[in-house]
């Protein structure tokens, strides 16, 4: 019923947005005699803005093609390297000589968001790094014939690809995956894998929600799992490749986190509609850029978003020492090796101050100084992977971790 909503919406605003688009465009056409006028470019930002709320976003691009080394530009190329039902093992591969850096596997939330909302992380790391990323498919697109993906299948999807990658790969965690990634780790430190990774850096992620809980936390904890299943999931409809799997979409999600800020997002949109009427085109496009990047949804299979609030917000499982994946129990007390960096952001509304921290209490078997932890003043959840804090203070530390830990005798490219 919400998926026929949705789509049923988008219906009846279709005709909406195509006269606010041929709008915007007779304004701004350059032979248009008011479009430089203040009538002109008030009419221009009326039309941009309803264009901009009706639009249908789909996967953005990366849109990396370059990436600055030494002074010059090297060309980036984004090749698959692995594909999955349900993800795909991306490589930004750089037209440059440099075998001594650092491999790393970047692990993108599976939340809501594509993995293109790690842009400026990737960015960040790529004169520094052979950058890997996993880029997840949105779960409306799945056929039910491939079927199903939990908790479970995205920790052994981890395993098969640091697997893929080889000895001596780096994995950072941004946000929900910290949980797998870290299950990942233990369950590889106990068997001796021998592509454990060299280092497992997390940012922002849930690993304890019992300390410090957000209004995210509370929501996940103060109604029976039941609650979720029957007011969040939903199936997908036709014409989609995945119609009738059950999911938790990707609308829903950005309703809920754009609820949590309101004001500040109806105070951006009227920033936005002041600066197309001033014709600030730079600071316009500055917010209409992160819009685009944070309406573009998907859908998650509802096994993972149940599993996930019943594991990990509701039984703490982790960090209880409970959790057991296909009959594995997954162990911290099982790293003994494996280097940990946990980042935090001082305003996480999001994961509190201590929940990624908790991580390296965990670990107890780990020597105190393979354990390193910074906390961001100022600092809210996006800010910690993407922006100038990211840029100017947390990717250097990552960075310094990193090579302290890098085994580059070891290094070898992907299988």
């Amino acid at each position: 019923m919400l998926y026929t909503l949705y789509e049923f919406q988008h219906s009846t605003l279709a005709p909406v947005h195509y006269v606010a688009d041929q709008g915007l465009r007779m304004m701004r056409h350059p032979m248009n005699p008011i479009g430089g006028t203040p009538v002109g470019r008030s009419v221009a930002a009326s039309f941009d803005m309803v264009e901009h709320l009706t639009r249908r976003y789909g996967k953005p691009r990366f849109g990396l093609d370059e990436t600055w080394i030494n002074g010059r530009s090297v060309p980036v190329h984004e090749t698959i390297c692995h594909r999955k039902s349900f993800g795909q093992l991306k490589h930004f591969e750089r037209e440059c000589d440099r075998p001594g850096d650092p491999r790393i596997l970047i692990v993108a939330p599976l939340s809501g968001h594509f993995a293109t909302l790690l842009r400026g992380t990737v960015e960040a790391l790529l004169p520094d790094h052979d950058v890997y990323i996993t880029d997840w498919r949105d779960a409306r697109d799945v056929p039910l014939s491939e079927g199903h993906f939990d908790l479970d299948d995205y920790v052994d999807y981890l395993i098969d690809w640091l697997s893929e990658l080889g000895p001596n790969t780096h994995v950072l965690a941004v946000c929900q995956p910290a949980v797998p990634v870290y299950g990942a780790v233990c369950l590889m430190e106990a068997e001796g894998h021998p592509c454990t990774p060299a280092s497992m850096t997390l940012m922002g992620g849930p690993i304890d929600t019992r300390e410090a809980p957000t209004q995210v936390n509370e929501l996940a904890t103060t109604r029976p799992l039941s609650w979720f299943q029957k007011r969040v999931i939903t199936l997908v409809t036709p014409p989609h490749a995945g119609m009738m799997r059950r999911v938790y979409p990707g609308f829903l999600q950005l309703a809920g986190f754009m609820t949590m800020n309101l004001g500040d997002h109806v105070l951006k949109h009227r920033k936005l509609f002041e600066h197309l009427i001033k014709g600030d085109e730079d600071s316009a496009e500055k917010t209409r850029a992160f819009y685009e990047e944070y309406r573009s949804v998907m859908d998650i299979t509802a096994e993972f978003y149940l599993q996930t609030i019943d594991l990990v917000f509701q039984k703490h499982a982790l960090p209880k020492g409970e959790w057991v994946s296909r009959g594995r129990h997954i162990d911290p007390a099982a790293i003994r090796r494996t280097p940990i960096l946990a980042v935090e952001g001082e305003l996480d509304d999001i994961s509190g101050v201590g929940q990624t921290r908790a991580a390296l209490t965990l670990a107890e078997n780990l020597p105190e100084e393979r354990k390193e932890y910074y906390l961001a003043e100022g600092v809210g959840h996006y800010g910690i992977f993407n922006g100038s804090h990211w840029r100017n203070d947390i990717a250097p530390r990552l960075k310094d971790f990193i090579r302290s830990h890098d085994d580059r005798q070891g290094s070898k490219g992907a299988a």
